[in-house]
Formats: C-alpha cells, structure tokens, sequence
C-alpha cells in the first residue's frame, strides 16, 4: 500500500547553509536582509525555480497552480511563514498527529504511485515452506530471489530490527540526506506499522498533505521470533529514484535507527521532540562520516579499473 501520504504540516524549511555542500531540497529563504518579496521579486512559483530539484517536480507544481490557484497561494503563504522558523521546526507532535490521521484515513482506499497496498509477505513467499528451512537457507532464497530484481532487499537479524522498531515507537519519522552532483536532496521517513515511507521534502512542500509516498520500505517480522530474521524489501518510483539512491536512503535507517552511537541516535530524538534544536547539517556529518552514499557523488569514487 502506498501508506500515508506525508504532509508538511508545519514542517520549517531551512537557512541556506554557508558550507561548500549546501544541502538542497530544502526551500531556501531570500538573500540575508530581505524579509519578504518585493516588487519585481515573481511568483512563488519562480521562487521555487531557484531550487535546483525545481525542473524535477516543475510539472506536478504548474499543474497544481493551474487547477487549483488558491491551494498553491495557500502553500507559498506556508512556505514563507516556516522559512522563519528554525531548521527542523515543525510543532513535532502536530506532524506525527496528521500522519497518523491520514494512515487511518488511508486503510481502506487503493494506493497511488503504483505502490502495493497490503503487500504482505505471503504474497511473496510461501511461509508455511519456508517454516521448515533454517534462517540461513531463509536468507538464501530472499537474496537470491531479488538479486535478479531492480529493488532494495534485505534480511535483518532479529536483535538488530527489535532496536530499529523500539525506536521507530518513539520517534516516528526523521530527516535524510541523499548525496547528490549539487549536494543533498532532503527524504522525510515516516513509519507506518512495519512500513517506512519516504518522500522528498521539496514535495512535501508543494504538494502538501498530498505528496505521495516515492519509496516504500516493508519489513517482515512473521519469523522474528522462530528464525531470528526480518524479511525487509522495498517499492519506489523510479520516476524519481533509482535502486542505489534507494538503497542509500535504507542504508540510513540502520545508521541512524541501529546505532550504538548515542550521540547519532540522539539526532533522531531531537527531530521528533525537540525539533527546534535539530540542526540538518548534523545529518549530513554523520552521513559522511559513515561513507554512506558516497559512491553518489561525482569525484569521490576512486579511480579503479
């Protein structure tokens, strides 16, 4: 199921950063000094062009300007009002709250973007026969049935996804970086039961509380308990991502969600709790201190024939 369609509800966007990689997908504000457009300053559409992710989601933003005028004034209106607020602003528990009004709302309508609704693990294995193979002999026929798939994949020892889901409790949804040629696109994840989902924040910016879900993590934990493994895969739309930038974006959800570092979990607390004080740069050190995506970025892959 394509889940719930995340909103921004509030979400802040964030000051344009002075470092060399400035991180993008977040709404920069107006030039130091300028509280509001003046005269010959454009529509909020072309404020929006100076986003280097703009020609990406150009169209979906013109159609919902052209067919609804007054939404897209009401969204720039809200733009504006969060660019005055800290980076990570979002009256964190009022975001949760609509998320989880919209999840409920969701449960019983067909999924959009050509997610799966329902996808549930017997609709990929026959569970009942693979009750009686090792968790090893488990692991092979995941990994050997979706080696040969253009998607994400993935199995989890049960210690290490009982961490992830604890915390995945209290503090639902979190900022990611994804490396890029420019510098970063910013995904907001948002669980949903065992489902994580995730959308770019540029659109959850403009197309509000209906931007749909552009990666969709589903986690199995049917044989946590007798096999000691989560069965984790993965649905996307390819329009906007491609299976490596899905898989950095999974990546992260252990390298934020399983870590043993306190100081790189307590960024995932300060998003949900006290998300006046989360700083998205943090985001981006403890990324490239892990090496995580790396391989994204032009001219840090070394040269090996």
């Amino acid at each position: 199921m394509a889940g719930p369609l995340l909103q921004a509800c509030g979400l802040g966007a964030a000051l344009r950063s002075r470092a060399a990689l400035r991180p993008l997908g977040l709404l920069a504000p107006p030039s130091r000094g300028v509280t509001g457009p003046g005269p010959g300053s454009g529509s909020g559409e072309a404020a929006l062009e100076e986003n280097p992710f703009y020609e990406k989601y150009r169209h979906k933003i013109r159609e919902l300007r052209r067919s609804s005028p007054d939404v897209f004034e009401s969204r720039m209106e809200k733009r504006n009002e969060a660019k005055k607020q800290p980076v990570g602003y979002s009256s964190q528990g009022e975001f949760i709250r609509c998320m989880e009004e919209k999840a409920e709302g969701l449960g019983t309508k067909t999924s959009k973007g050509g997610f799966t609704k329902d996808k549930t693990l017997d609709s990929i294995l026959n569970v009942e026969m693979v009750k009686e193979k090792s968790a090893e002999e488990i692991k092979q026929i995941w990994n050997q049935y979706f080696s040969a798939k253009d998607t994400v994949y993935a199995v989890i020892p049960a210690e290490k996804f009982d961490l992830i889901w604890k915390r995945a409790q209290k503090c639902p949804s979190f900022l990611y970086a994804l490396p890029r040629k420019e510098g970063y696109e910013f995904f907001v994840g948002q669980w949903s039961g065992t489902e994580l989902h995730f959308t770019s924040l540029i659109n959850i910016q403009t197309q509000g509380e209906t931007a749909p879900s552009q990666l969709v993590l589903y986690h199995y934990p049917e044989l946590q308990k007798e096999k000691g493994i989560v069965l984790m895969t993965a649905e996307m739309d390819s329009k906007f991502l491609v299976v490596h930038e899905a898989q950095c974006l999974a990546n992260q959800v252990q390298l934020f969600y399983a870590t043993d570092r306190s100081e790189t979990y307590e960024l995932v607390e300060t998003f949900n709790h006290r998300s006046s004080e989360f700083k998205y740069m943090s985001v981006i050190a403890e990324l490239e201190q892990s090496g995580l995506g790396r391989e994204l970025r032009p001219g840090q892959v070394s040269d090996k024939s």
